[in-house]
């Protein structure tokens, strides 16, 4: 935790180098929204592959009500693959 001294100096450095290299923050956006996008088609891929566990262990309607939020899920990341990769 910073001191609120050295939490104001830290934004004021951050404030300077977006305003003097805006590529450089256009660069790290891009790697922060790419990590986030891969962590979640990891996440998609392991609930797909437990997706049959659950309908055995949690009955029908569970691995339906799953594979129902999973489609949803695939979707919503097929409409927005440009903004994670």
């Amino acid at each position: 935790m910073l001191s609120k001294e050295d939490q104001r100096r830290f934004d004021q450095i951050t404030r300077q180098l977006r305003e003097s290299d805006p590529a450089f923050f256009a660069r790290l956006d891009h790697r922060i929204r790419g990590r986030r996008g891969r962590y979640l088609m990891l996440l998609t891929i392991v609930l797909w592959a437990s997706l049959p566990a659950m309908a055995v262990f949690a009955g029908r309607l569970a691995g339906a009500i799953c594979a129902v939020v999973l489609i949803a899920n695939a979707a919503i990341m097929w409409r927005f693959r440009r903004r994670w990769t």
